[in-house]
């Protein structure tokens, strides 16, 4: 998602003045803080350890196991062999005369240490077991007997009931690549977007790379992989996203959307009552580990450790390096409607309020006809503003309005009702879908706080939205809580015939309690300043989002490829028509394989996609040839996806190698020219992981319509895509209005030519082409049929009733 721009723009934050004074320390010191933090987290996780670490095992596996050892000490046999006669003389001598009870006692921690010990045995086998990738590596739809055996194993070490964080102690860790078969990627890489005398260049520093510093950088990074958690992911946090000194808007920050075709309520306050309810229903299933642990391709676990810092948890700015407070608990969010801040309690003494009572307490903000103060109105622009700034001025309003500012950092989450309707409209479906994603976004840069976890953002008509902080957790943690926020408010908790929460009101509620801020004149110019900033980031990004119509997933699936190589590859050809040239393009991959894995870039420009893209550019060659080397492209793609996937990328390993290299004040021209590229295409799928909460089948217009990020360069795009149901994509495209160079609508009019002249060359897909497009552009400046002819914002929507459930 977003963190491609947070990528290229850690280098600054290493060379300024302030940060640069703390990187002084010597490496070993960094490396054992590191490891340091990482034991803390797991001491800190010492609940959920005790309530699933027994995992393939349980409690009454020890009950069974003591009532056996009883059994046989009553049939005068001693499975101890001694030992329970040894931990008797341990016992304390005041026993002696309760010599029923010292037998006891014995039987039940000798239990008690076999007991662990065989589930420290399972533990370390499915570790080793989880430390196989050869399923990665095979031919999709086949699997070979070593992966059939392997997968068994793993079902049977992994028991039939894994809680959230069962796996957590059985993950293996993220291995540190072979630094030459990194160096020799990367100049893969990169030798379709260089000429031949800058490609020289390059292999010439990384040689000398290779003969003078990767050996003790590699030496380093080693240690940390033994003593760390992880050897990147701390350091991935804190330079790219907790040392970076700019503004949190559309740079570190992307948005998730609604139901694209349907609304389920028009009232503002009655969806937003459900929202905040399924939301901190699933923090109770989190809190509970009633979430069940992510399996990818339905087999292999992946950490869950991104989960813990959803909810409770605010990035507060500092001077050089913000740091992320993460509270255990929070009984109340925080509200902003009309530049006003509220605080709402979520919870009475009988529990977690119900959705009835939350539209109440939503209804009544909106019904509060008091102005805002002066400067309160536009005062969370300073979270919009560059992070030294805001720091600053945030040790003032820790002085003048305490109350109010921990009661909005401390808040669950942030809630933002919004004057404003949004989503698509059938008067101008395309300007109008444009216009939701800008402002979920950036909004108009004061009316989001973009320090907290994620902000909901409710508009006028009943629209949903969400802007997420990226420095907490990657897109598919929030996605996850986002795909059962929208299936849990519309289709299990619902609303009654008029559009309000099902349910009673309470009228015994305490009215939500209005925040003061008493801000000093001192605080008012940098408000000032910072909406001035706020605004020209928000007026500057340039965002389309179209749903594709012509063919989904199921079409790429008939011609047996894989749906993200697809796209990808694509869009290179998109890309090239736009630009008339090949640029460096990151795709993000997650490395969840591995404890406390974050993402891994794919690196997408292959030399493969571009002998594609030009034979798909010059008239001579056949369909033929041009299928024969898409094929090849997508084959690459997906090999360089699988090496991202099992941890032998190339662009986290040359982080950590730069950062050593930093830390130890060691000038690498290999490692600079690295850093000093940029990526002028930015790319992210968003996976649909809960697609049981949904009936694509019989309510096709009920699934999310995924989200988008702000671009990564002042002259590339950020370009994400999700696929709604089996026969239809959603593309996200931003750029920024200061360019000459982009454009969002022409862009997205290139991805939808390359999607269907890709299609053509299949002979499954020509008739796409006869049936959308007569010729080349004929699609441009209207959507395809399959939208005009849906029904949008209808207030009655069709939608499944107690009687029809999902399954």
């Amino acid at each position: 998602m977003a963190e491609a721009c947070q990528a290229v723009g850690f280098v600054p934050s290493l060379t300024s003045s302030g940060p640069d004074v703390e990187l002084k320390g010597p490496v070993l010191q960094d490396i054992y803080l590191s490891g340091l933090r990482s034991w803390k987290r797991h001491l800190s996780r010492f609940w959920n350890d005790l309530l699933s670490g027994v995992l393939p095992a349980s409690p009454l596996s020890w009950l069974f196991l003591f009532s056996a050892i009883q059994l046989a000490c009553f049939l005068q046999l001693d499975p101890s062999l001694g030992l329970m006669e040894k931990i008797k003389e341990l016992l304390p001598a005041c026993w002696g005369q309760y010599h029923r009870l010292r037998g006891l006692l014995a039987a039940a921690l000798f239990a008690l240490c076999l007991w662990g010990a065989l589930i420290f045995t399972l533990h370390v086998a499915l570790r080793l077991l989880l430390t196989y990738h050869g399923w990665l590596l095979e031919p999709h739809g086949a699997m070979s007997s070593a992966t059939k055996t392997w997968l068994a194993l793993v079902r049977i070490f992994s028991g039939r009931h894994p809680m959230l964080f069962s796996y957590q102690r059985a993950l293996p860790r993220q291995p540190v690549p072979s630094v030459q078969d990194t160096v020799c990627k990367y100049l893969e890489s990169v030798r379709p977007v260089l000429l031949d005398e800058d490609f020289d260049w390059t292999a010439r520093l990384a040689q000398e790379f290779l003969k003078l510093e990767a050996s003790l950088l590699q030496w380093y990074l080693r240690l940390k992989s033994w003593w760390a958690a992880n050897y990147v992911s701390d350091w991935w946090e804190e330079f790219v996203y907790l040392r970076s000194r700019s503004p949190l808007i559309v740079n570190s920050n992307y948005y998730l959307m609604d139901f694209l075709y349907v609304t389920p309520t028009p009232l503002q306050a009655a969806r937003a009552g459900n929202a905040v309810h399924a939301l901190l229903l699933y923090r109770r299933r989190l809190k509970r580990q009633q979430i069940s642990p992510t399996l990818l391709m339905g087999m292999r676990p992946l950490c869950s450790a991104q989960y813990e810092r959803i909810f409770n948890t605010t990035r507060v700015p500092g001077v050089h390096k913000d740091h992320l407070r993460h509270l255990h608990d929070s009984r109340h969010v925080a509200v902003l409607h009309r530049g006003r801040f509220f605080r709402v309690g979520t919870h009475s003494p009988d529990g977690l309020l119900s959705p009835r009572a939350l539209e109440q307490q939503f209804q009544r903000i909106l019904d509060d006809p008091s102005p805002a103060c002066p400067h309160e109105e536009h005062l969370a622009a300073l979270t919009a503003a560059p992070r030294g700034s805001w720091a600053q001025v945030r040790q003032t309003l820790k002085t003048c309005a305490t109350h109010a500012l921990e009661a909005v950092e401390s808040a669950a989450f942030f809630v933002s009702l919004d004057p404003e309707p949004a989503g698509l409209t059938q008067e101008d479906p395309a300007a109008s879908l444009d216009a939701y994603a800008h402002s979920l976004l950036a909004g108009c840069g004061y009316d989001r706080w973009f320090d907290k976890s994620f902000t909901l953002i409710v508009f006028s008509n009943g629209k949903l939205g969400l802007s997420v902080e990226h420095s907490w957790a990657d897109c598919p943690i929030s996605g996850h809580m986002w795909e059962f926020t929208l299936a849990t408010e519309c289709f299990q908790l619902g609303y009654s015939s008029d559009g309000h929460c099902k349910g009673h009101p309470d009228p015994a509620l305490p009215q939500p309690q209005r925040l003061q801020w008493n801000l000093p004149d001192q605080v008012h110019q940098s408000v000032s300043l910072a909406l001035l900033g706020a605004k020209t980031l928000s007026g500057n990004i340039d965002c389309h989002v179209f749903p594709f119509c012509h063919f989904g997933k199921s079409f790429i699936k008939r011609c047996h490829l894989s749906s993200d190589s697809f796209i990808q590859t694509a869009l290179q050809l998109a890309h090239f028509r736009d630009r008339g040239q090949f640029c460096l393009t990151y795709e993000s991959a997650m490395t969840r394989l591995f404890l406390e894995g974050r993402t891994e870039t794919v690196r997408s420009c292959t030399r493969e996609a571009c002998d594609f893209v030009s034979a798909m550019e010059d008239p001579e060659k056949t369909d033929t040839q041009c299928l024969a080397l898409f094929r090849a492209a997508v084959d690459k793609h997906q090999a360089l996806l699988k090496a991202a996937l099992s941890g032998q990328g190339v662009d986290r390993h040359l982080f950590a190698l730069y950062i050593v290299s930093r830390l130890l004040r060691m000038q690498s021209p290999f490692l600079d020219q690295v850093y000093s590229e940029q990526w002028q295409l930015s790319t992210s799928q968003i996976p649909v992981q809960q697609m049981h909460l949904f009936d694509v089948h019989n309510y096709p217009d009920y699934v999310s319509s995924g989200g988008g990020f702000g671009p990564a360069d002042d002259h590339g795009y950020g370009v994400s895509y999700v696929f709604m149901g089996d026969d239809a994509i959603t593309f996200h495209i931003s750029s920024k209005k200061s360019s000459t160079k982009t454009d969002s609508h022409r862009l997205g009019q290139h991805i939808k030519d390359a999607l269907l002249d890709v299609a053509s060359l299949f002979r499954a897909g020509q008739h796409l082409q006869r049936r959308f497009r007569g010729s080349k552009g004929e699609d441009s400046g209207r959507r395809c049929e399959f939208l005009s002819s849906k029904t949008v914002d209808s207030k009655t929507p069709k939608t499944p009733t107690d009687s029809e459930p999902i399954q």
